[in-house]
C-alpha cells in the first residue's frame, strides 16, 4: 500500500476544493489541487521556519537562489543565471504582469487554463484565439491558423507546457516549431511551465521553452513554481526566468505598486521542495501515472465519452459532447461528482477531472461518473 493511498479528511477545513460542495454528497476532483500532504521534508522545513516566530517582510535568500539553479540544471539541463529570477506570489499573478509588460495583442490556443482567456482582458489587451487540432489522437498546434490569427499588432504567445487541460507534455520538434513560428512573427512567449514536474510518461523529458537556443530565450518569459508538483499552492510562491535584461526591466515596471511580496512560508517550502524530496517526488510520479491508467481504461470502457493519453498533469480532458447535455458539469454533480466544466477553458462539452487523489477517490468516482454517463 502506497502512502499516497492514505485518506486525508479535508472537509470542514479551509480547502477550496472541498468547501465548494459542503453539505452534500459530491466528490470534488475539479481545481487542480491534490488531496495529498506535502513531503515531509517541506512540513519538517515549515515546523522549523515557524519555530523563528517571525513572519515580517522577507526576501529569497541564496541557499533558496541556488536550490531553484540546481534544480533547473539537474532536471532540465538548463543553466540560468541568479539575476535572471524575479519571485512572485503565484503564476497567474506572472500571467497578469507578462501580459502588463509586453505591449500588443495577445496570441494563445484553446482549450486552456481560464486565466490564460482572462489576463489579456484584465490588461486591455486584445486576445487572439486559435483551436489546438487533436489528429490521431493526439492534441497538437494548428501551425496554419495560428498564423492566420497572428495579426500585425499580436506580441505575445502565451503558452501552455505541459498542456492544461490536455496533457501534453510538448516534444522538442514541436518547440522549435513554435520557436521559429515566435521569431517570424516577433512574439514575446510567456510558457507557463508550472506543471513541469508532473511528466507521467518515463520516455518523455520537460524541456523549457527558454531552453532551446539562445533566441528562444531572449524572446521568453518562463513561469514556474513548486505549488503543483509538491502540492503546496496555498503557500503563495512562483517566480519568472527572464533571461532578457530589457525584458525583464519591464516585467519589473510591471509589477511595481500591485505585486506585493512573496509568502515567507512559500519561499521556505520552495528550497525543501526542489533540495530534498526527490524520493517522494518519485513516489508521486508513479502514484499519478497508476491513476491516469486507470482513469483511462474506465472512460475507454463507457460509450460515447473519450480522451486522449495524458502524457503530463494530473488531468483528465474528457469529451462528453455526443452524451448531448446541456450542462455536462452540473449534470454530473447531481450524479455525485464535481468536475471542471470545459467552457471555462473555451470549449463547452468537454470536462476536466483532476485524479491527483486516493486511489480510493478515484475508484468511487469513476463509478459515479460511468452512472452519470448511463443517466445522460
Amino acid at each position: 500500500m502506497s502512502g499516497f493511498d492514505q485518506p486525508i479528511d479535508r472537509r470542514n477545513s479551509d480547502s477550496i476544493k472541498w468547501g465548494k460542495y459542503a453539505g452534500r454528497d459530491v466528490l470534488p476532483l475539479w481545481v487542480a489541487d491534490m488531496d495529498f500532504a506535502a513531503p515531509p521534508a517541506v512540513v519538517a522545513t515549515l515546523n522549523e521556519r515557524i519555530g523563528h516566530g517571525v513572519f515580517g517582510y522577507g526576501h529569497p535568500w541564496p541557499s533558496l537562489t541556488e536550490s531553484v539553479l540546481a534544480h533547473l540544471a539537474s532536471e532540465y539541463s538548463w543553466s540560468i543565471e541568479a539575476e535572471w529570477i524575479v519571485w512572485l506570489p503565484g503564476l497567474v499573478t506572472g500571467l497578469n504582469v507578462a501580459c502588463r509588460a509586453v505591449d500588443g495583442d495577445v496570441l494563445t490556443a484553446t482549450p486552456i487554463y481560464p486565466p490564460f482567456l482572462s489576463a489579456p482582458r484584465f490588461s486591455g489587451r486584445e486576445l487572439h484565439r486559435v483551436e489546438l487540432a487533436c489528429r490521431d489522437g493526439q492534441w497538437q498546434w494548428d501551425m496554419p491558423a495560428m498564423q492566420a490569427a497572428c495579426s500585425a499588432a499580436t506580441r505575445l504567445f502565451l503558452l501552455c507546457h505541459p498542456h492544461n487541460p490536455v496533457g501534453r507534455c510538448w516534444n522538442r520538434e514541436e518547440l522549435d516549431e513554435l520557436a521559429a513560428f515566435a521569431e517570424r512573427n516577433d512574439l514575446i512567449v510567456c510558457s507557463d511551465e508550472i506543471h513541469c514536474g508532473l511528466i507521467l510518461d518515463a520516455d518523455r523529458r520537460h524541456i523549457p521553452f527558454a531552453s532551446l537556443s539562445p533566441e528562444a530565450a531572449k524572446r521568453s518569459i518562463t513561469l514556474m513554481a513548486p505549488s503543483k508538483t509538491f502540492n503546496i499552492p496555498g503557500l503563495g510562491c512562483a517566480f519568472a526566468v527572464i533571461p532578457d535584461a530589457a525584458l525583464r526591466r519591464r516585467f519589473l515596471h510591471a509589477m511595481d505598486g500591485i505585486v506585493p511580496h512573496v509568502n515567507v512560508l512559500g519561499l521556505a517550502a520552495c528550497e525543501a521542495a526542489y533540495r530534498d524530496c526527490s524520493d517522494w517526488h518519485r513516489e508521486l510520479i508513479a502514484y499519478l501515472a497508476g491513476n491516469r491508467d486507470r482513469v483511462e481504461a474506465a472512460v475507454a470502457a463507457i460509450p460515447r465519452v473519450g480522451m486522449t493519453h495524458v502524457e503530463a498533469t494530473y488531468l483528465a480532458w474528457i469529451d462528453v459532447r455526443a452524451l448531448d447535455l446541456a450542462k455536462p458539469a452540473a449534470h454530473f454533480e447531481a450524479h455525485g461528482l464535481g468536475l471542471s466544466d470545459g467552457a471555462d477553458f473555451g470549449c463547452p462539452g468537454w470536462l476536466r477531472l483532476n485524479f491527483g487523489c486516493t486511489r480510493g477517490t478515484l475508484e468511487e468516482a469513476l463509478r459515479r461518473f460511468a452512472l452519470g454517463c448511463a443517466a445522460a
